[in-house]
C-alpha cells in the first residue's frame, strides 16, 4: 500500500500533467449556500456544478453560484462566487503553482506578471485539508477568497482575478467538461 506521501506525488504528477480520467457531471445541489457567498450575493443560486477527478483520484467538487441575469460570455464582469469542496490535502504552494500553471495554458503572461501573481497567490491561497472549502468571489475587478467560511484576503487586480476564474470558466480552459457542469444552469 502505497504511503499518503506517494499517494500526493501521483496526485501532483497527475495533475501537471494535466490528463483528467472522469468527471462527475451529476453533482446534485449543495445543500446549502456558503454563507460567505450569501453575505456578499443575496440573490445568489446555484448555476452547475462537479467533481474533478485526475486519475481516478476525486480532488474536488466545484460549485459556481451567480445573481440573476449571470452571463457566462462575460462572466469577467460581473459578481458570483465559485466554491471548491476539498477531497484531499494540498499546500497552498501546491494549489499557487498549478493555478498559475492553468493560467498560463489561456494566456502567455509577460515574465514580470507571471512571478507578482504566482507572489500574490502563494501568499493569499492556503493549504487544505480533505473536507475543507475554499470559495473564491469574483468582484468584478478583484479575487475574495474564503477558507472555511473565513476571509482570507482580496486581490484587487482585475486581470488577475479575471484569469483566475478563467481557469474554470474560460472557454479555452483544460477542463471543458466541468466548465459545461459549473454553466449548466446559466443562461444561454
Amino acid at each position: 500500500m502505497p504511503s499518503r506521501r506517494q499517494l500526493l506525488s501521483r496526485i501532483c504528477l497527475g495533475l501537471l500533467a494535466g490528463r483528467v480520467t472522469g468527471l462527475a457531471l451529476a453533482q446534485t445541489q449543495p445543500a446549502a449556500l456558503p454563507a460567505e457567498v450569501l453575505a456578499n450575493i443575496p440573490d445568489a443560486r446555484w448555476i452547475g456544478g462537479a467533481r474533478l477527478r485526475y486519475f481516478g483520484w476525486s480532488v474536488y467538487d466545484a460549485s459556481l453560484w451567480a445573481g440573476p441575469g449571470f452571463n457566462p460570455n462575460g462572466y469577467a464582469s460581473q459578481r458570483f462566487a465559485l466554491s471548491l469542496l476539498y477531497l484531499r490535502a494540498f499546500s497552498g504552494k501546491e494549489i499557487a503553482l498549478r493555478s498559475m500553471q492553468e493560467i498560463r495554458r489561456v494566456a502567455k503572461l509577460p515574465a514580470e506578471t507571471d512571478l507578482t501573481w504566482l507572489d500574490t497567490l502563494q501568499d493569499v491561497l492556503p493549504g487544505v485539508e480533505a473536507g475543507e472549502r475554499l470559495t473564491g468571489l469574483h468582484g468584478p475587478g478583484s479575487l475574495a477568497l474564503w477558507h472555511q467560511g473565513r476571509a482570507l484576503a482580496t486581490v484587487n487586480d482585475a486581470q488577475l482575478a479575471a484569469r483566475f476564474f478563467g481557469i474554470w470558466l474560460d472557454p479555452a480552459t483544460s477542463e471543458p467538461r466541468l466548465r459545461q457542469a459549473l454553466l449548466a444552469g446559466a443562461p444561454p
